[in-house]
C-alpha cells in the first residue's frame, strides 16, 4: 500500500512582484549570431575593404590637385582614383548582398529555435502567454533581430574604422583643424549618449505593445462568432485599436528619440565643418596649409558625417536588437517536456488494469490547494469507463496527468503496471489518442488530419472511419476529397468533432481519451458514435468525460469525481441506487428519473355509465351515423389537467443541499 502524501500547505497571498528586468547585453545578442560568425567575419572583411578604399580616396584627390601646374601627367593620378572608386563600389555591393543573406539566415535559425522551443514546452507554461503574443515574438521580434544582426554590428565596425582612419589622416594633414573637429564630435557623442537609454526603453515598450496587440486580436478572432452574435464589433474593434494606438504611441516616441539623435549628429557635424572651413581659409591666407590640404581635410570631415551618423544608427539598431533578443530569450525560460533519466522501454503486460492512480495528488500552482487529492482510480484494459462530476472536480486533470502534460506531486501513477515517470514521453503517448473538447483541426488535408496518429493508414481505412462517424456522404461527392485542404472548407462544430473521432478510429489506440467528444452531435449521429465507442472498447480502454446521459449510461464503469477525489464508481443503475451526487447530476440533465424507476400497478379500467350513452362525449349520434365525429380515445385516468399523456412518470427528488 502506498504511503499517504501530505497535502501542501496553502500559501498566504502575497503582493504581486514587479516583473523582472530583462537582461539586455551584446553578449545575449551575440548568442544568436554565434552560429553565423564566419559569414559575419567575411562581411566585416568586405566592410573594412570598403572603408579602406574610402579613406584612400581623399588622399588620391589631394594628389590630383597637387599635380596641377606641374609637368606630371594628370592621368597617372586620376586612374588610381577611379580604381579606388570602383573597388569601393564592388566591396559595398558584396557587403550588402552578404549581409542580406546573413540577416535572413539569422531570422530563419532564430524562428526555428523558437518554434522548436514552443512546441516542446509544457502546456502549463504556454497557457501563461496568449498565442498572439507568442506569434508576435516569432514573427516581429525575429525581424528586429535581423536588423540589428545583419547590419548593425558590421556597420558599427565599418563606422569605427572610418572614424579612426579619418582622424589619423586628418592629424597628418592639420592637427589644429583636427582638434576643432574632435571637439565637435565629442559634443555630439555626449548629447547622443544621453538619448540612447531612453531610446532603448522606448523600443522595448513599443515591442511589448505590439505583443499585447497580437494577443488581444488573436483572442477576439477566436471568439468572432460570439462577437458578431452580440453585435459587439465596434466594442472589440475599439479594444484592439486601443492596443494598436498604444503600440503606435510607443513607436512614435522611439522614432522621435531616434530622429533627435540623427538631427544632433547631422547638425553638429555640419557646424563643425563650417568652423573647420573658416579656420582652414585663415590658415591658407597665412600660408600654413595649401588648398589641396584643406580640400582633403574637408573631404575627411565630410566623410566623418557618414561614420558618425552610421555609428549612431547602428547603436540605435543594437538597442532594438538587444530588446528583441531579450524577449526571444524569455522563451528559453519556458519549462520544456523532458524524459526522466530513468525512462526505459516498457513491454506490454497482462495486468487487467492498464492505468492505475494510487493516492495521486496534483496541482497547477503550488501556492494553491491541489486540484487532485488522494485519487485512487483503476481503468480496465478493455471497455468503456466514464468520468462524471461537477465542474472543477478534476475530470480533465486526470487526462492531463495521464498524458503527462502535468506531473503528479504525490502518490503514484501506473501504466501497464509501470510508474508513468519510467515511460518515455514518446512511447507513452503512442499508446494514447486524445480527442479534445474543442476538437481543433490541423492545417492541411483531410488525409493529413485523419492519418495524423497513424500515417501508414490506407485510404480504405480512412473512408471506413468516415463512414462510421457518418461523414462519408459529405466528402464522397468531392473530387479528391482526401486531399482537400480543410482550412478552406466550412465545417460545423459537430463535423469537426466527427473528424476528430474518425482520426481516433484510424489510430486504433490502446487508450482512447474522449473529452466531451459528442457534445455537439445530434441524436442520430451520436448513436452511431456510441457504436464506435463500444467497438473501440472491445479492443482497448475508452475513457470519456461526459455530462450527457446517453454517453454515460452504457459505460462499463462510471466514476463520480468530487473535489479532486473519486467518491464512487459503478454502473448507472448501481450509482442511481446508492450515490446522491450522481442522482443530482442525472436529475439536473432533465432527461431521466432522479430516482430508480419503480413500476406502478396499472390503474383500474373504468366502465362507462350506460346512462351516458347517446350524449355528446366526442360522438355525434353514433347509433344513427355509424362513425365517430371526434376521436373517442380516452385520456389515461391518472393524467391531470395540463399534463401530456406522453410524459414519463417521475418521482420528485428532494432538493440537494450540496453546492458546487
Amino acid at each position: 500500500m502506498s504511503t499517504p502524501v501530505m497535502e501542501p500547505a496553502i500559501a498566504s497571498p502575497a503582493a504581486p512582484a514587479p516583473p523582472p528586468e530583462r537582461p539586455k547585453s551584446l553578449r545575449l545578442l551575440w548568442s544568436f549570431l554565434g552560429p553565423h560568425r564566419k559569414t559575419m567575419a567575411l562581411g566585416m572583411v568586405f566592410g573594412i575593404g570598403s572603408a579602406a578604399a574610402g579613406l584612400a580616396l581623399p588622399m588620391s584627390i589631394k594628389a590630383v590637385l597637387d599635380t596641377l601646374g606641374t609637368d606630371t601627367s594628370i592621368m597617372s593620378v586620376i586612374l588610381p582614383t577611379l580604381c579606388l572608386v570602383a573597388v569601393a563600389a564592388l566591396l559595398g555591393y558584396g557587403q550588402g548582398v552578404l549581409l542580406g543573406r546573413l540577416g535572413e539566415r539569422i531570422v530563419l535559425s532564430t524562428r526555428a529555435m523558437m518554434v522548436h522551443r514552443l512546441l516542446r514546452a509544457r502546456t502549463t507554461a504556454l497557457s501563461k502567454h496568449s498565442s498572439g503574443e507568442l506569434v508576435a515574438r516569432v514573427t516581429s521580434d525575429s525581424t528586429l533581430l535581423r536588423r540589428a544582426a545583419a547590419s548593425s554590428l558590421v556597420q558599427l565596425t565599418k563606422a569605427v574604422i572610418m572614424l579612426l582612419g579619418s582622424v589619423v589622416l586628418m592629424l597628418v594633414l592639420s592637427p589644429l583643424l583636427l582638434a576643432v573637429t574632435a571637439a565637435g564630435i565629442t559634443v555630439i557623442f555626449v548629447l547622443v549618449g544621453m538619448l540612447m537609454p531612453r531610446l532603448g526603453r522606448a523600443n522595448e515598450q513599443a515591442q511589448d505593445a505590439v505583443g499585447r496587440l497580437g494577443g488581444v486580436l488573436d483572442s477576439v478572432l477566436r471568439a468572432i462568432k460570439t462577437v458578431k452574435a452580440s453585435s459587439s464589433e465596434d466594442q472589440e474593434s475599439g479594444r484592439v485599436i486601443a492596443e494598436a494606438q498604444e503600440a503606435a504611441d510607443q513607436g512614435i516616441r522611439a522614432a522621435k528619440i531616434q530622429t533627435m539623435s540623427g538631427v544632433v549628429a547631422g547638425a553638429g557635424s555640419q557646424l563643425a565643418i563650417m568652423i573647420v572651413l573658416a579656420i582652414g581659409a585663415w590658415q591658407i591666407s597665412e600660408d600654413v596649409i595649401t588648398v589641396s590640404v584643406l580640400v582633403a581635410f574637408l573631404l575627411y570631415a565630410l566623410q566623418l558625417v557618414d561614420p558618425v551618423t552610421n555609428l549612431i544608427d547602428a547603436v540605435a539598431e543594437l538597442q532594438v536588437g538587444m530588446a528583441a533578443a531579450a524577449r526571444i530569450a524569455e522563451l528559453d525560460e519556458l519549462e520544456t517536456e523532458l524524459d526522466s533519466p530513468h525512462a526505459m522501454p516498457v513491454q506490454r503486460s497482462q495486468d487487467p488494469f492498464i492505468v492505475q492512480f494510487r493516492n495521486v495528488m496534483a496541482t497547477y500552482d503550488f501556492s494553491k490547494p491541489p486540484v487532485v487529492k488522494h485519487l485512487d482510480l483503476s481503468i480496465p484494459r478493455y471497455g468503456h469507463t466514464a468520468i462524471v462530476g461537477p465542474s472543477g472536480a478534476g475530470k480533465t486533470t486526470i487526462f492531463t496527468l495521464l498524458l503527462r502534460f502535468l506531473d503528479i506531486c504525490g502518490g503514484e501513477l501506473f501504466v501497464e503496471g509501470v510508474p508513468a515517470r519510467r515511460w518515455s514521453l514518446e512511447q507513452l503517448r503512442n499508446k494514447i489518442v486524445y480527442v479534445e473538447q474543442d476538437t481543433p483541426l490541423l492545417p492541411g488535408s483531410l488525409r493529413y488530419n485523419l492519418g495524423y496518429f497513424r500515417q501508414e493508414a490506407t485510404d480504405g481505412e480512412i473512408w471506413d472511419a468516415l463512414r462510421r462517424v457518418r461523414l462519408d456522404q459529405k466528402f464522397a461527392a468531392v473530387q479528391g476529397a482526401l486531399d482537400v485542404d480543410l482550412t478552406a472548407t466550412t465545417m460545423s462544430g459537430g463535423e469537426r468533432q466527427r473528424v476528430a473521432l474518425a482520426r481516433a478510429l484510424v489510430a486504433r489506440p490502446e487508450i482512447l481519451l474522449l473529452d466531451e467528444a459528442t457534445a455537439q452531435l445530434d441524436g442520430i449521429t451520436e448513436a452511431a458514435v456510441q457504436e464506435c465507442i463500444k467497438a473501440a472498447g472491445e479492443t482497448g480502454a475508452v475513457v470519456t468525460i461526459a455530462h450527457r446521459l446517453s454517453t454515460v449510461i452504457d459505460a462499463k464503469s462510471i466514476v463520480v469525481m468530487e473535489r479532486g477525489r473519486a467518491r464512487a464508481a459503478g454502473t448507472h443503475q448501481e450509482l442511481m441506487a446508492r450515490d446522491e451526487l450522481y442522482r443530482d447530476l442525472i436529475a439536473a440533465l432533465k432527461i431521466g428519473p432522479a430516482q430508480p424507476h419503480i413500476p406502478q400497478p396499472p390503474p383500474p379500467i373504468e366502465r362507462p355509465d350506460p346512462r351516458s350513452r347517446g350524449r355528446f362525449s366526442g360522438q355525434l349520434l353514433p347509433s344513427l351515423v355509424g362513425f365517430s365525429w371526434l376521436s373517442t380515445k380516452r385520456r389515461p385516468s391518472g393524467a391531470r389537467e395540463g399534463q401530456s399523456w406522453m410524459a414519463v412518470p417521475t418521482r420528485p427528488a428532494a432538493p440537494s443541499r450540496r453546492r458546487y
